[in-house]
């Protein structure tokens, strides 16, 4: 399927997950302690001193959260007020000031609708990615939070992450920490990020799609899987996934979390994950915005594979809840209340 938008040729059923310029973007400004009004701009650059706080010590923040077409061509967003929420969290750590959630929400949908014509059609699995991020700019030299304050948001069509089917993919266990006990492990702040850049070439480089982190503190239990949320489901109808100070808070899957229970009646907790108690798992997956759910074929650690449902199909219960979830984002099934956010 081939439409041409605003002079833009898009092929639906080629996007992959690249960057592209879409006709607005929004900026708002904090100075002098308040946020200005806001607003949308054509200019896909910034334009920031050379001594911001983000260039140089890594004051930023950033969500990542996606609009959904739906079978009757209306747009909707999946749990907006979450990521609102999150970024407020990790404003706090890194000592900025916080977008309220009002605000968020507004500049999301002011994009969104802006750009509207970028949102994929209904039933080729592509979606609008939205970005919005928190940086601190202004004159400032020292070791201390900005003068000033930037918050903007952008978003392009991307395409499905599976754009043959779920397949299950392997990983192997890192020996680099994601992030230090009681730091910044649980604020999406680029520096996570960046430190995850050389583990994961490794992990690639030898035949694995990413890497699991172990927690900080022992190396015995799983933490994250690359840049995703891990969880696994026992023999016994448990869908369990770790619980730790240095764990991101994925929306994904506290949202999987509240459908396991409550649409597949699994029991769910979160709880320590050990890396040498994988036989307790007979389905097991990462899970996250990109992808929504990736099925875990294999683990490699201590030289050896260790599989679970099966390195080429995907297991029962994930297949479930991915179709389950998905439907919603794409509102094919009903969701729970306050969930969904329409595009007016």
């Amino acid at each position: 399927m081939v439409i041409y938008l605003n002079k833009v040729n898009i092929n639906w059923n080629e996007l992959g997950f690249n960057y592209m310029k879409t006709d607005y973007s929004y900026v708002s400004y904090w100075k002098d302690g308040k946020w200005d009004e806001g607003n949308l701009v054509t200019e896909n650059k910034i334009c920031i001193s050379e001594s911001s706080s983000a260039l140089h010590y890594g004051q930023q923040c950033f969500e990542g959260l996606k609009a959904y077409r739906t079978k009757d061509g209306s747009i909707q967003l999946f749990r907006p007020d979450e990521n609102a929420k999150r970024m407020i969290r990790s404003a706090h750590r890194i000592l900025m000031p916080e977008v309220p959630v009002e605000k968020f929400i507004e500049a999301v949908m002011r994009v969104v609708k802006a750009n509207e014509t970028y949102v994929p059609p209904y039933g080729t699995g592509a979606t609008l990615y939205v970005r919005p991020y928190l940086i601190g700019v202004g004159d400032n030299i020292g070791v201390k939070p900005a003068p000033e304050y930037l918050f903007g948001v952008f978003c392009m069509p991307v395409g499905p992450y599976f754009k043959g089917g779920m397949i299950p993919v392997n990983f192997s266990v890192s020996g680099y920490d994601r992030a230090a006990p009681y730091g910044t492990g649980a604020a999406k702040v680029g520096g996570n990020y960046a430190g995850s850049l050389m583990p994961h070439q490794e992990a690639v480089n030898n035949g694995y799609a990413d890497c699991i982190y172990l927690d900080p503190m022992t190396h015995k239990k799983i933490e994250e899987v690359g840049a995703a949320n891990f969880f696994g489901i026992t023999n016994n109808n448990e869908f369990v996934t770790p619980a730790s100070p240095s764990i991101l808070p994925s929306i994904t899957k506290y949202s999987l979390m509240y459908l396991a229970e409550n649409y597949l009646d699994l029991k769910v907790k979160e709880s320590d994950v050990y890396i040498d108690k994988l036989d307790e798992f007979i389905e097991a997956g990462a899970c996250g915005t990109a992808a929504v759910i990736t099925p875990i074929g294999g683990i490699f650690y201590n030289d050896k594979l260790h599989i679970f449902h099966s390195e080429t199909e995907v297991g029962p219960v994930t297949k479930k809840l991915y179709e389950t979830l998905t439907g919603i984002q794409f509102g094919e099934v009903e969701a729970p209340e306050g969930w969904i956010y329409k595009v007016e």
